[in-house]
């Protein structure tokens, strides 16, 4: 950015050639910075910013990098008209309705209040010319806003800086005069950067006329969100339309200037695609006309039918936190509408936290604009990961990190019963089959204490394993009487087998929460957990969906749902892919390829559907780094040389299998030698099992592991491997049946 020129100004000159500080305008507006770079805030530095060819770029706060709106030539409105629907009087309280036509008249933009007498005028009360306060120039009208005509003017003290006024329609309305004060009194002392500046208040008076007050506000050079995403070259800045993260951006930034507000004490209520400007590559709130204090019931609520909550719940409870969340959650689901489709389950979970922000029951929206702000930030980087590949891994903020691979032994070296308790001599098909239920419910990881609970902090210096004493001290220890330590008594109770014990403290976490408890993701989540450990997968899949509904941002409720879709998913003739199962499980994998509970789904489930190549792939993308890559190779080799659901391995397969058994990191010592051994095992018997009638031809890959390529030699080694796995068997019986085994394949002798 350029240093700002006019003299004891310190501030700088956003691409949009206006100072960030005083406003002036620059004689010569900066060059624009390369793509991609942020104008407001600060860009970030190379190592902040995270970029994708054709993809845009991510900032250092993890939004995207927002497309260049260039600031327009012609913004002024030729023939200002009133706006439709009429007003309320408003004069010495008279609430008669005034500017609308009756007898299909049209409506008159001046006339008599038909109830109080009091006259009015619709009608803009500055023209072109006009000099207010003494400070400013009317250049003309902008638009109309719910309480006022707004008004583009230049400063006569600042050459070339224009400024917004923002006026009142009815001069005469006594509520919009009030409110005016109000703004005035509140908003002036709002300094965010996604937040209008409001510069000060003037007052104006026309000959004949009661004084008018004005807000004096920035001049944004941009388009608001409503005429950018309607407008015919969209698709030029946007480079093709528009995605889903740019609209999780904006919410982002919405959200950000809210909670900014919030915390002052202070609700927007207007929220809508109109009051948001896009300018540069930034953007700003603007029209705090509807601005109230948190807890004001007085006042006369400004907003917009079609972004607020029914006017039912209004007249009812009022205008709250949740409610300026709702008219986000509208303003986001009407931006979205035109946007390029998106992949895999980004558009679910975006449709659920709409939902959430949205909800007829006020208490299960979003509690504050930075839970919302979070979620949404999630779905941007699911989002982000679906359609561009990019690996965006981030901790969860509501649940703890889990170690279990959930790979149903499928990443394991078979044990000695693998041959010992089958009945027949033939090799056992790959088993791709998800994990037991109760393994499960043990396995996902547990949700983060709720940091506003009283225990919060104590309920990490207890003994996991030993609830009975925290349960004793429940009664006389009243730290400890709230929601979250019943939960943990479940889960420990739980971890301990003790079903019916778990069950009673969840029960006594909603009897704490009272009402809540209906909307509190954190028991439904520990009544899916319940289900699971009593292999009730249906309703589990249930509980977990709630949990979803209300983090739609988070991983861990998609890797629950993936286990619960993939074990009761239809798949006709027990082959085919779980797709359901398989689209939560990739929102998750591609997201971080740390969780690899993930990966291990996935490629049961494309072993579900016999593609063996897809399942390696996925297996081969579990980085070196991951405690579950060896597992994961394992897994490849198996994969390779099984039988899958009654085909046998191709030579290709076996090829890449003997490859790979080399480069296996397996235990030290004799261990690893026995565990190979197994391995080698099985490796052998899928091939001699799996042999076509005429042989398997030049592509078998011959050499140490197999032999030379005719079936006596395979019989020899894999004869060998069982006599090897023999002298592993601790009791007789296992000895004597892979002795039975050995000489069931040793190949026929002629004497």
């Amino acid at each position: 950015m350029t240093s700002c020129v006019r003299p004891g100004c310190a501030g700088r000159i956003m691409g949009t050639g206006y100072c960030d500080t005083c406003g002036h305008r620059h004689a010569e507006p900066p060059a624009r910075p390369p793509a991609g770079a942020a104008e407001e805030p600060e860009p970030p530095g190379p190592a902040a910013v995270h970029a994708v060819a054709g993809t845009g770029e991510l900032d250092q706060h993890g939004l995207v990098v927002l497309p260049e709106v260039p600031v327009p030539d012609d913004v002024l409105v030729e023939d200002p008209r009133p706006p439709t629907g009429g007003r309320r009087c408003g004069a010495n309280g008279c609430t008669m309705t005034i500017g609308i036509g009756y007898g299909g008249q049209p409506a008159r933009d001046t006339g008599r209040c038909p109830r109080c007498g009091t006259p009015y005028s619709f009608r803009p009360q500055l023209t072109r010319g006009d000099i207010v306060a003494d400070h400013y120039q009317v250049l003309g009208c902008l638009a109309h806003g719910g309480l006022g005509w707004v008004y583009l003017a230049e400063d006569t003290r600042a050459a070339g800086h224009r400024v917004v006024l923002k006026g009142q329609i009815n001069v005469h309305d006594a509520l919009a005069r009030r409110t005016a004060v109000e703004e005035r009194r509140s908003l002036t002392d709002l300094h965010h950067p996604d937040i209008v500046r409001i510069i000060t208040y003037a007052e104006h008076r026309a000959p004949g006329r009661p004084p008018t007050g004005y807000l004096v506000m920035d001049y944004i050079g941009g388009r608001s969100l409503q005429q950018l995403f309607d407008a015919d070259d969209v698709e030029r800045i946007f480079h093709g339309r528009p995605r889903l993260d740019h609209v999780l951006t904006y919410g982002c930034k919405i959200l950000g200037a809210l909670q900014y507000m919030h915390e002052r004490g202070l609700l927007y209520c207007d929220m809508k695609p109109a009051n948001v400007i896009h300018f540069g590559r930034a953007l700003k709130v603007i029209d705090l006309g509807a601005v109230r204090a948190i807890g004001d019931r007085t006042s006369a609520y400004v907003h917009t039918a079609g972004y607020a909550p029914p006017q039912e719940e209004i007249d009812r409870r009022g205008w709250h936190v949740d409610s300026d969340l709702y008219t986000v959650g509208m303003t986001l689901q009407a931006l979205a509408r035109n946007t390029e489709p998106a992949r895999g389950l980004a558009p679910d979970s975006f449709r659920r936290l709409i939902a959430r922000a949205t909800h007829a029951e006020p208490r299960a929206r979003f509690r504050s604009a930075a839970e919302m702000s979070r979620q949404l930030w999630e779905v941007l980087r699911e989002f982000r990961s679906l359609q561009f590949g990019e690996q965006l891994p981030e901790s969860s903020t509501r649940f703890r990190a889990t170690g279990a691979s959930l790979d149903a032994g499928l990443g394991a070296i078979p044990a000695l019963d693998h041959w010992t308790t089958r009945p027949g001599e033939r090799p056992a098909g790959l088993d791709a089959s998800p994990p037991p239920a109760a393994e499960v419910a043990g396995a996902l990881p547990e949700p983060l204490p709720d940091p506003d609970d009283g225990a919060a902090l104590l309920l990490d210096t207890f003994p996991p394993d030993a609830p009975d004493r925290v349960a004793r001290q429940w009664p006389r220890e009243s730290r400890l009487g709230t929601p979250e330590t019943a939960l943990w008594l479940c889960r420990a109770y739980l971890r301990k087998g003790e079903q019916q014990a778990a069950e009673s403290w969840l029960a006594e976490a909603e009897t704490q929460l009272g009402e809540r408890a209906a909307h509190d993701w954190r028991i439904a989540w520990h009544h899916g957990v319940l289900h699971l450990s009593k292999g009730e997968v249906e309703p589990a899949g249930a509980r977990f969906d709630a949990v979803y509904r209300a983090l739609p941002g988070e991983y861990v409720p998609k890797l629950a749902l993936g286990y619960c879709a993939e074990h009761t998913g239809s798949r006709p003739a027990g082959r085919g892919r779980p797709t359901r199962a398989m689209r939560y499980y990739e929102a998750v994998w591609k997201r971080d390829s740390a969780h690899t509970a993930a990966a291990f789904g996935l490629a049961r489930g494309h072993l579900a559907g016999g593609d063996r190549d897809a399942a390696v792939h996925v297996l081969d993308e579990v980085p070196a780094t991951s405690r579950h890559h060896d597992a994961a190779r394992i897994a490849a080799v198996r994969v390779r040389a099984g039988v899958l659901h009654g085909d046998p391995p191709t030579p290709a397969g076996l090829r890449d299998a003997v490859r790979r058994l080399p480069e296996l990191r397996l235990d030290g010592g004799a261990a690893a030698g026995e565990s190979r051994a197994r391995l080698v095992a099985e490796v052998r018997e899928n091939a001699l099992h799996g042999r076509p009638a005429q042989g398997w031809g030049p592509d078998f890959p011959a050499g140490e592991l197999l032999g030379p390529g005719d079936e006596d030699g395979l019989r020899t080694r894999l004869e060998h491997s069982f006599r090897q796995l023999a002298a592993q068997a601790r009791t007789a019986g296992e000895h004597g049946r892979l002795l039975d085994l050995a000489h069931a394949v040793r190949p026929m002798t002629t004497f």
